[in-house]
């Protein structure tokens, strides 16, 4: 009778507690005396979308399609016609063009020439800027280009920089087996995404900015079209991924009024890369916009991660605690944003060091007051995107965690284990 007691008194503990694992006991002739087997929640995304309730699917919708059908009216606008797009500039100069050779030797410090072999066989003499003097040696793959102009400096074969195609090939071979070997099926919708993602940023992002079109629309109406593609390519069609969908893009809307923001109050030019130098002479691109769209866009990658990690933790959560009220949920998926954001803001932070290596090693060996040198255009620059884009990513987890809460299954939808006793063998 106590045994019975006691059993009573652990399955009310259990429904007053939705945390606790449901435990189902086998007798002897099932599994053994004193195995306890705890029912798994498998998640599976048609499932979550057939529980999910009506009204939580159209108000879900309801704000999303408004945000698509701007997307959609965008890119008729803002899509660039072929006569406001600048000219192309020459690559080669008249009579010019690029061969791969291969060095044989390394190069001679009095001449500035290396030995080398073009791909048809043709021996020749290679002139080699200072800077690469050193760094080539016998056997190395070089990207040349035959200069007519150059003869007086005592070849026509001027060494541009090292052949690099089958290098890169490979490590993106590795990738892609990498990527496919670990997350098979979704690591190549993933891949595929991506594909897609760039194509439409050369495609339609490239092109707008070049014509001269306002850069923040731009960048918006790119960043929608590229998660969309990403998210449910990656993600499948599903409940879950359209919540992660609709938390991206309101924090990418956060994001590009931070960014707005940030770049007209620090009065960014967008000058400082010689990139931009180049853009500023041969097009009419106001260069201060080509930085804010590159804002919103750098924050895509990241926002996607944590927007997709918050809605499935609340879906997860919902599946082990199926009891837990939405109040609960979004606590306990917040616990587990919080760890997302500590690590993520070091993530982006830690990038940008590494891109503006060379600048901070310039700003260390420069004797300057730190003030001075923490507020020039380079540095500003980079400081400002790592700001930016860790407010909009801090901004987005509870955005998107609070949508996941009220769009999950509601706690009388999901199913409840039904405790399951099976009598032992008299």
């Amino acid at each position: 009778m106590g045994r019975h007691r006691n059993r009573a008194l652990e399955a009310r503990h259990s429904e007053r507690d939705p945390w606790r694992p449901r435990e189902v006991s086998f007798g002897d002739d099932e599994l053994g005396s004193g195995v306890i087997a705890r029912p798994t929640a498998h998640s599976h995304e048609h499932g979550d979308d057939l529980r999910v309730s009506v009204r939580s699917r159209v108000a879900l919708w309801a704000a999303l399609v408004p945000m698509l059908l701007a997307t959609i009216v965008g890119l008729f606008v803002l899509w660039p016609s072929a006569d406001a797009l600048p000219d192309r500039m020459p690559y080669f100069g008249e009579g010019a063009g690029s061969l791969h050779a291969t060095s044989e030797g390394v190069p001679d410090e009095a001449t500035a020439l290396v030995p080398a072999r073009l791909d048809d066989g043709t021996a020749v003499q290679v002139a080699v800027p200072p800077e690469a003097m050193a760094e080539i040696g016998d056997g190395d793959r070089m990207r040349v280009f035959d200069i007519p102009e150059a003869a007086g400096f005592g070849s026509t074969y001027v060494f541009v920089d090292f052949a690099r195609e089958i290098p890169l090939a490979l490590l993106a071979l590795a990738f892609v087996g990498v990527v496919v070997a670990v997350a098979r099926w979704r690591g190549v919708a993933a891949i595929v995404g991506l594909v897609g993602a760039f194509a439409a940023i050369g495609a339609f992002t490239l092109p707008a900015l070049l014509a001269g079109e306002p850069a923040l629309p731009v960048a918006l109406v790119s960043a929608s079209v590229v998660m969309c593609i990403v998210l449910y390519l990656a993600h499948g069609f599903s409940t879950r991924t359209t919540t992660a969908l609709l938390g991206t893009l309101i924090g990418l809307l956060l994001t590009a009024g931070i960014a707005w923001l940030a770049t007209s109050s620090s009065r960014i030019m967008g000058t400082s890369a010689e990139e931009s130098q180049i853009l500023f002479t041969q097009t009419s691109a106001d260069l201060s916009d080509v930085f804010l769209c590159g804002l919103v866009l750098a924050g895509m990658g990241v926002l996607n991660d944590v927007t997709i990690t918050q809605a499935s933790a609340v879906w997860e959560l919902r599946a082990v605690a199926p009891g837990a009220s939405r109040g609960e949920l979004f606590a306990r998926a917040m616990r587990i944003g919080r760890d997302h954001i500590a690590s993520t803001v070091y993530t982006i932070a830690f990038a940008y060091v590494g891109a503006a290596l060379p600048l901070l090693m310039v700003m260390w060996m420069t004797d300057a007051p730190v003030d001075v040198q923490l507020t020039t255009g380079e540095v500003v620059e980079e400081v400002v995107r790592t700001l930016v884009g860790s407010i909009g990513l801090v901004l987005a987890i509870p955005v998107t965690t609070g949508i996941a809460a009220l769009v999950v299954p509601g706690a009388s939808a999901a199913p409840e284990p039904a405790p399951l006793e099976v009598p032992a063998r008299a």
